[in-house]
């Protein structure tokens, strides 16, 4: 009988291997020789896939905008609130490769930390929790983990973490040995690897045009708190305990000033590449600063709008290559933890400031010239981290 039971064992491991192997050259074969493999748009018509949500909400979500934010500090209305109470955010990597553009859902995210993957292309890792609470949005193209991203990702307390795939040659790169090694591997870690269609599919054709398979990726909020929830990871974790328990929230103001000030325009480059050069349009109307990359509006497919935010940080760190042995030495670590120079945009004012944050855990807080915290306006905060001496044009 135990001799039964190992050989099956064997048995169904051998059949796990090769399939896996078939599916891996499969797709390494399309991927040379152009061939494509389409996954059906789940759930809805196509154009609902497209469109998102239509920006309309999924619950009825009327009444005072009474509740706060605790990751944007935005106000909501309690039904909002009651949503959100039952979840914990929600990290999504999203990438800003040329055949990426435009993403979709960034503009439903609280909290946006952009820095470079490799090569000198940027990617994102979008928090999502309040903003996103009441609606489906579809999130993508989804892209691979990165360690620097998780040391942020650490910050809200076991957040699910979505991703395909991630760097991992052995050394201090090693996103996906991070994530098993910082407990994340059967609880809050949403690979795509491990999890699949209908939560994950690859559209081709998203843009009007065909892309290259990584550049196809997709998922939706709803999907992954869903995903969250299967697992009995809500806001609650395996012990019953709060995630926001341990939570630091960034501070806010009550109200925006009405005198603003007169930095119209901020631009940077992370790297060379003038398709990767990032300018920030004031729109003091608004208050908002309104996004370009790459000489061109950054839109949000879902909405067909113009990305925006309340709060632009610009965090200096330093940046070296992992020589991890991966071909190209194209994997980076950066300088997260620590302490170091800051520029924080708001109310159309650029202060110079510093970052700190002592540890993966802890939260990175900002300050100003005087070493007093920045409080920011409730609505969203972009952090693009930069390596220390770039220049910004302002």
């Amino acid at each position: 009988m135990q001799n039964k039971k190992i050989l099956t064992i064997f048995f169904g491991l051998g059949i796990y291997l090769l399939s896996t192997g078939i599916s891996y050259a499969t797709f390494n074969y399309a991927s040379k020789t152009g061939i494509i493999f389409t996954s059906p748009l789940p759930d809805g018509t196509e154009e609902d896939q497209k469109k998102g949500s239509s920006r309309k909400p999924l619950f009825d979500i009327s009444g005072l905008k009474s509740a706060t934010c605790p990751l944007n500090g935005a106000s909501y209305t309690k039904a909002e609130e009651n949503i959100w109470q039952t979840r914990r955010p929600l990290a999504v990597m999203i990438e800003n490769h040329l055949e990426a553009r435009p993403q979709s859902g960034l503009s439903d995210s609280d909290v946006v930390y952009e820095a470079v993957a490799e090569g000198g292309i940027t990617r994102f890792m979008a928090i999502y929790y309040c903003q996103a609470s009441a609606y489906d949005s579809i999130l993508g193209p989804v892209r691979s983990a990165r360690t620097y991203f998780l040391d942020w990702a650490s910050e809200y307390n076991f957040p699910l973490y979505a991703h395909v795939g991630g760097a991992n040659s052995p050394g201090p790169a090693n996103a996906l040995g991070q994530i098993n090694t910082y407990g994340w591997g059967s609880s809050n870690d949403l690979n795509q690897f491990s999890i699949g269609y209908p939560t994950f599919w690859r559209d081709y054709e998203r843009l009007g045009r065909t892309v290259a398979t990584e550049h196809t990726m997709y998922s939706t909020t709803e999907k992954l708190w869903a995903i969250g929830e299967k697992r009995g990871y809500t806001n609650l974790d395996e012990d019953e305990e709060e995630w926001s328990d341990n939570f630091v929230p960034w501070s806010f103001v009550k109200e925006e000033p009405v005198e603003k000030g007169t930095v119209s325009t901020i631009t940077y480059n992370f790297w060379e590449d003038e398709n990767y050069l990032v300018s920030w349009a004031y729109d003091q109307e608004t208050n908002l600063y309104k996004r370009t990359n790459g000489s061109q509006p950054h839109l949000d497919l879902n909405l067909d709008e113009q990305l925006s935010t309340k709060n632009l940080v610009l965090q200096f760190v330093t940046e070296r290559h992992a020589n991890d042995g991966y071909p190209g030495n194209v994997h980076l670590l950066l300088g997260t933890i620590g302490k170091g120079k800051a520029f924080i945009i708001k109310d159309g004012q650029l202060i110079e400031g510093t970052w700190a944050k002592s540890s993966r855990l802890k939260r990175t807080i900002f300050y100003d010239e005087l070493g007093k915290e920045i409080k920011f306006n409730p609505g969203r905060i972009w952090i693009s981290a930069l390596p220390i001496g770039t220049i910004v044009d302002y």
